[in-house]
Order: structure tokens, then sequence, then C-alpha cells
């Protein structure tokens, strides 16, 4: 079975990669799909978000790192991929992510949502909490994976 987990990994977190490790052992074909959202300004190139997704990823042969600018759907489509993967982390999201799986059925009736819960020791963090601690020079160790700890760290210090 193969599957697409989505989002703008503008800044992977250990959340990110924790949904990537497990999706990896109950899928064959993991998609990560980098998506460009024309209305967002992210912190991170396109190619660096694909660069730092292939860098953390690298260890897993049936993973594989993409991009895509449009509708998801489109993607699954042309790529004949039917599960979309979503990581949920609470209660209010897990009521987003449901309307959005909706929305997706609506749109191809053959796609299904597969909602994973979070581990319970990534429930907190998200993209924006992380810029936040970089962005005050915090420490990262235990919210972004190593490979990629350095490169945020020095992109906070260019801005």
């Amino acid at each position: 079975m193969v599957g697409v987990y989505p989002g703008s990994f503008d800044l992977i977190t250990n959340g990110h990669f924790d949904v990537i490790r497990r999706s990896s052992k109950i899928f064959d074909t993991v998609y990560v799909a980098v998506m460009v959202n024309k209305y967002k300004k992210p912190l991170f190139s396109l190619e660096e978000r694909i660069n730092q997704l292939e860098l953390v990823t690298n260890e897993f042969d049936n993973i594989k790192i993409v991009s895509h600018e449009g509708l998801l759907v489109d993607f699954l489509k042309a790529n004949n991929i039917k599960v979309i993967i979503r990581g949920v982390r609470s209660v209010s999201e897990f009521e987003t992510e449901f309307q959005l799986a909706n929305g997706y059925k609506f749109l191809d009736e053959d796609i299904e949502t597969f909602l994973m819960s979070s581990s319970s020791k990534y429930q907190f963090l998200s993209s924006t909490m992380v810029k936040e601690v970089a962005s005050f020079g915090g420490d990262l160790t235990g919210l972004v994976p190593e490979k990629i700890k350095n490169q945020i760290i020095q992109k906070f210090k260019s801005i």
C-alpha cells in the first residue's frame, strides 16, 4: 500500500519525523510531499525543505520526497495514490483533520485519510513553537532531527 504524507515542512520537527518513521513501517511506500502554498512565505526555500527531508529520511528505502504545487487530490490522482497520512496531536486538530478528510473524500470518493495519533512525547511540538525557540537562540535538542539542527540554527542567525 502507498500513502502520501503532505505538509509544508517549513521546519521539520521530531513530530514530523516520528510520523514518517512510523508510517514507513505500515506502508510499502510513503511519499512525503512538500506542498507549495503561494499564500504562505516559508522560512526555508522549497529546495532547502526537500534537502532537509532527504537528509533525515535517507535511512528509509521506502520513503520518497517530492514536491507539489496545487491540490493534493491532483497529486494523488496523478500518482495513483489512494491514502493520505496525517498526524494528529489533539482533539481540536482531529476536528480539523476530520473536516479535511471529508473534503478530500468529496473531491475524490476513492481517497482515504489515515489519521496517525502523535506520540505522546511530541504532542506539544509544532513548527511555530520551534521557530520561536530558535529565534531566541534556545536549545533545539529533542525538538528537531539532529541531522538538520545546525541548518536551522544557522538560518536564524542569518535573519
